[in-house]
């Protein structure tokens, strides 16, 4: 039974946060931040103006504080969600993105919160008490990390960082795809991808379906109804049936691959005959920041193995 030894995984619905914890001294004057300001930004909600480089963030969605760090912003972020758990100095506390608590954040002093599409309420009784605020939808398609990458470059005053370090994330991505496609040919491999146990998966038009693309996958989620239903729920005979030949679990933890093989037919898919069964890290998979990266080395590495099986 093969698992990835790389963390990678799972689906774009966990961006939380909830009340805080102590909050950072205030950072120094620019906190590192440069750029021009004013600065017009178009996020979730429209053009937003932003006066001033922020120097107190707030970030209520754990891509979003990765994407911060990843571009040299990191200093500025003085409390971010409790999901936030990557990079380690992240100042995660226990405010909360899906209902967050504007007295909770004000505490923290911030010049500028970020927050998650499904948080946006909160955008208003925020900027009454005049402190800006930038809403991010959740990522759907490749092309969101990068673009959302240089939207908070442009944010903090960090354009410069962001447009390299978006450019070195596509050129990573694009190297590990090109490396995998040189080493294996054209693959004419199909793979399954479960979010939970209740066997909802994602179709090739989710920003997850859209890496596995990348090496010529096909997805057996695709056949399973609506395209415009990211997410289709399967059933285990349909599973079995389509007899995929990559298992791509984003949940369950250690146990996730025997609670697989213990289910009824399953052991007649070949994914699981051949050991190609493949545990991501939840975290990666459902968050379309930097770190996808780390998700298209462990799919290039599930490839090259089935292909050598």
């Amino acid at each position: 039974m093969r698992t990835a030894r790389r963390t990678t995984a799972v689906l774009l619905l966990a961006i939380l946060v909830l009340p805080s914890c102590g909050a950072r001294e205030p950072a120094g004057p620019g906190a590192g931040a440069g750029g021009e300001f004013p600065v017009t930004i178009t996020d979730a909600r429209g053009e937003t103006t932003l006066e001033e480089a922020p120097r107190r963030i707030v970030s209520l969605s754990p891509t979003s504080t990765e994407i911060l760090f990843a571009i040299g912003a990191g200093e500025q972020v003085v409390a971010a969600d409790e999901h936030s758990n990557h990079p380690e100095e992240a100042p995660d506390t226990e405010l909360s993105g899906f209902t967050p608590s504007v007295e909770a954040i004000a505490e923290h002093e911030p010049d500028l919160v970020i927050l998650a599409r499904d948080a946006e309420d909160a955008a208003e009784q925020l900027e009454r008490i005049e402190i800006p605020v930038v809403v991010l939808p959740a990522g759907e398609v490749l092309e969101d990390t990068y673009d959302q990458m240089r939207l908070l470059g442009e944010a903090t005053g960090h354009s410069d960082e962001a447009e390299e370090a978006a450019d070195q994330v596509e050129a990573e991505l694009d190297g590990i795809v090109a490396e995998t496609r040189e080493q294996t040919g054209d693959v004419d491999l199909s793979y399954y991808h479960e979010l939970d146990d209740a066997m909802y998966s994602v179709n090739s038009g989710t920003f997850i379906g859209q890496v596995y693309e990348r090496f010529g996958l096909s997805n057996i989620a695709d056949a399973a109804g609506d395209e415009a239903d990211g997410y289709p729920q399967l059933s285990a005979e349909f599973v079995v049936a389509e007899d995929p030949d990559l298992i791509f679990l984003s949940h369950g933890g250690v146990d996730a691959v025997a609670s697989l093989e213990e289910r009824p037919a399953f052991d007649t898919i070949s994914a699981v005959q051949n050991g190609d069964v493949v545990t991501l890290d939840p975290d990666i998979a459902s968050r379309w920041g930097p770190r996808v990266v780390e998700l298209a080395q462990s799919v290039s590495e599930a490839v090259i193995a089935a292909e050598e099986t």
